[in-house]
């Protein structure tokens, strides 16, 4: 195998770290790259950070060239190619994230293109394309379970006996978390308390509270739903979803049990459901904004 520098180790580390926002989106162009698939398996993507998992799959392809010879090379070979970085658009500050990525990426090809013909060989070419058709074709399926939900959620609204669309309210918010890889668990009882559901969202443990009610949810309400988590552990927070909103003193009570639950309303699921933004981004959103002011109630049309 030909050894590459450091420089250009590192500089494809930096470049796969910056190339994607969303640690998933990295994963999935990995996982679309490379042959040997059962690597991708072996790294924690979920509660590493970007850049870790980043290194540890270089590092463990560096260190078996008679496995992952082929796979490096195309990892740098796809990498230096990329030229693409409108997904960035959607986030913060998306003009420093597109710069980063242009310059991390213009990084890696002075560093490894010695080792690299500049004729582009068709069928380069060819794998760079499937590896970009994959990950579409990926988002189209992803889409349409997306859009069978939506229809499903329609027949939800058209429901006019309450106790039954509330029960099936659980079990569709079970398949949608389901669908965006949350370990969703079905509503329980634990000492006579009824829990509508839980959740693993960035390694923190979610209970879920649904409501979908005529009013919307007022603040007493809110510190009853607040007591369900206390007594469990530190990392334990609460998600409460209420298809009509909540009133406007949501946010009055200073109470430590209303600071460890996020809020959700019709508008914010419908923008999921419209694919408008993915559910894990909408919470990590949520959670970053009560982190920083301390309101626990990110509306979806606050982000655009």
């Amino acid at each position: 195998m030909k050894q590459f520098s450091p420089n250009a180790i590192l500089a494809l580390k930096e470049a796969l770290t910056n190339i994607y926002w969303k640690k998933q989106d990295l994963r999935s162009f990995v996982y679309h790259s490379i042959e040997n698939k059962l690597l991708i398996s072996t790294i924690d993507w979920d509660n590493n950070k970007k850049a870790e998992s980043a290194g540890i799959l270089i590092d463990r392809m560096v260190a078996r060239p008679d496995l992952y010879e082929k796979d490096l090379f195309r990892l740098f070979d796809v990498v230096m190619h990329f030229n693409d970085f409108t997904h960035l658009k959607q986030w913060d500050d998306p003009e420093l994230k597109i710069q980063k990525a242009k310059d991390s990426v213009e990084a890696l090809r002075k560093h490894a293109a010695g080792y690299f013909r500049l004729k582009e060989e068709k069928d380069q070419a060819e794998e760079r394309k499937a590896v970009f058709s994959n990950m579409q074709k990926e988002k189209e399926s992803f889409s349409n379970m997306i859009s069978v939900l939506k229809d499903d959620f329609s027949r939800l609204v058209m429901e006019q006996n309450a106790q039954k669309r509330g029960f099936a309210f659980e079990k569709f918010l079970n398949s949608l978390f389901t669908l965006f890889d949350l370990e969703p668990k079905e509503s329980f009882r634990i000492v006579g308390e009824q829990i509508d559901g839980a959740f693993t969202f960035d390694g923190n443990d979610f209970l879920l509270e649904a409501k979908w009610q005529e009013k919307p949810v007022d603040l007493g309400d809110l510190y009853k739903l607040g007591g369900k988590i206390e007594g469990r552990l530190k990392l334990t927070l609460s998600l409460v979803i209420s298809i009509n909103g909540f009133t406007a003193d949501y946010n009055d009570s200073k109470s430590p049990l209303m600071k460890a639950m996020l809020l959700m309303d019709g508008a914010d699921l419908m923008a999921v459901l419209e694919n408008r933004i993915d559910l894990k981004d909408l919470f990590f959103r949520k959670r970053r904004h009560a982190s920083e002011t301390g309101d626990i109630f990110l509306r979806f049309n606050q982000l655009m």
